[in-house]
């Protein structure tokens, strides 16, 4: 495809963040038009084609996956969708960018990297984590260049500041049938701690749900198994460890942080206001890193798609191939958490 086409999107699975991110995005861009909409009812998404004046609505998806007058399909459903759509889209001739999380499982990841590898003209990407956007460059840079020495080890927590909340609602997040073995904010912090310092190679876990029953929209309690609360101990290529906790339950918690240590230096990111402070060996204490305006990325994930559409660059962020990795890391923290056992990456 050339600059100079318009390329057609068709949605499906206009949730929160395909109202509030991608059909807005998709329809700032010149050369590019939001065609088609499939929703969960054809009501549901006749609503979402009234507010973004979006042309066409179809009864399901596979009827847009099909369809002649579609270029690009963006997936914004629950991760136990992204799979099945993300087949049929590739197998038809459409591109493909399908919301985080990948995929329910390391299986299905795979089986999704497979297709877009047995259609290398098409494009697929993984909406990317967003929240280190703006640090990520100069985090990679500071690594690079030897600020820490060798890396040792990394701390990251990141919970909510809610008590537990028993019989409250149940979510898609807490419902292992459309969620699969993604877990809280685990698969989304891990890809970003990838951009800085690869993947893991080893996973030792344990789990718990605190809240083990919420209520459904019919009102029925419903059990959950899904972990509120996960710790995490990994090895990183190069030897390093990282502890890593993730909670749901954790009333008046501090807000999440990373601390990455080195033999001659410490790195610590605020991501609440996604500051970043680092200090070396005789230094007194910690001070802030300016993070250059110039190095901070920003929320680009359609502009992204379209360029890598009308090859003018390559996909950066998230590339299916990483994808994967996150989904191995995920599945490899419910198996360990299951057995008691550490296991190995890559699966």
């Amino acid at each position: 495809m050339t600059s100079s086409q318009n390329i057609r999107v068709g949605i499906v699975g206009a949730g929160a963040n395909s109202r509030a991110r991608h059909i807005p995005g998709f329809q700032a861009l010149e050369g590019v038009d939001v065609v088609g909409v499939a929703n969960r009812s054809r009501e549901s998404g006749q609503r979402v084609a009234d507010e973004f004046e979006i042309p066409r609505v179809y009864d399901d998806w596979q009827q847009l996956v099909q369809s002649p007058d579609i270029d690009a399909v963006c997936i914004g459903t629950w991760p136990y969708m992204h799979c099945p759509i993300t087949l049929a889209a590739l197998d038809a001739g459409k591109h493909v960018l399908t919301e985080a999380r990948m995929a329910m499982d390391a299986a299905e990841a795979k089986a999704m990297l497979n297709a877009s590898r047995r259609h290398p003209d098409l494009v697929a990407q993984v909406v990317p984590s967003p929240f280190t956007l703006k640090v990520d460059t100069t985090i990679r840079e500071l690594l690079s260049s030897g600020y820490l020495g060798a890396l040792t080890s990394v701390e990251m927590r990141v919970t909510g500041s809610g008590f537990p909340e028993f019989g409250g609602p149940l979510q898609w997040r807490h419902d292992r049938a459309v969620s699969g073995y993604n877990v809280l904010f685990l698969g989304v912090w891990y890809e970003a701690m990838m951009r800085w310092i690869g993947p893991a190679t080893e996973v030792l876990a344990m789990t718990s749900v605190t809240v083990p029953q919420r209520v459904d929209t019919g009102g029925l309690l419903r059990p959950v198994t899904i972990p509120d609360h996960v710790d995490v101990l990994a090895r990183i290529n190069g030897g390093a460890q990282a502890h890593m906790t993730f909670s749901a339950v954790t009333g008046l918690a501090p807000s999440a942080d990373v601390w990455l240590f080195g033999t001659g230096g410490t790195l610590h990111l605020e991501t609440g206001a996604m500051q970043l402070f680092g200090g070396r060996r005789g230094d007194d204490g910690l001070a802030e890193i300016e993070v250059p305006v110039e190095k901070q990325q920003s929320w680009r994930v359609e502009e992204e798609f379209v360029n890598a559409i009308r090859g003018l660059e390559p996909v950066r962020l998230t590339t299916f191939e990483d994808g994967v990795a996150y989904m191995e890391f995920t599945e490899a923290v419910t198996r360990s958490a299951r057995t008691g056992r550490a296991v190995h990456l890559p699966l």
